[in-house]
């Protein structure tokens, strides 16, 4: 059985943001001294680095027969057919294709993405939309548990 495992984490772009609001909090600051700049810069950093890495650790996993990804853990036999969008396509999907009763775990800085239809009668979600960086991995990680 093949397992699949993404962590959907953050651009590098994303982290210099990070630097560059401890800065700018240090620069509010430096009126005020030496001390309190530092003290700026630090926290200013840190709280932009957990605000970046929290949004970077979702996750997308397949075990044990269920799909997991964020806060949704989905049985394989409550999933259909795999779609794998490229950035085109999962743009559309993201934008006017969406169905607001569908379960979306997406990232803007990731444009390709798997539509999965949900088959389960009891479910009103009617896909699951994933941005993911391998696409085709995590299909045929799906086809494989379904196997």
């Amino acid at each position: 059985m093949q397992s699949y495992e993404e962590r959907l984490t953050a651009p590098r772009s994303w982290w210099a943001v990070a630097v560059l609001a401890g800065l700018s909090l240090a620069l509010i600051l430096l009126p005020f001294g030496t001390l309190p700049m530092l003290g700026g810069l630090i926290g200013g950093v840190a709280l932009a680095a957990v605000a970046v890495s929290s949004y970077g650790s979702a996750r997308i996993r397949v075990v044990a027969g269920s799909l997991v990804a964020g806060g949704a853990r989905i049985p394989v036999e409550a999933l259909g057919e795999a779609e794998v969008l490229d950035a085109d396509e999962a743009a559309a999907w993201r934008t006017y294709k969406a169905d607001p009763r569908a379960y979306l775990l997406l990232r803007s800085y990731i444009p390709t993405a798997l539509r999965v239809e949900v088959t389960d009668p009891a479910d009103p979600t009617p896909y699951v939309y994933l941005s993911t960086r391998d696409p085709e991995g995590l299909a045929a990680a799906l086809a494989a548990v379904r196997a």
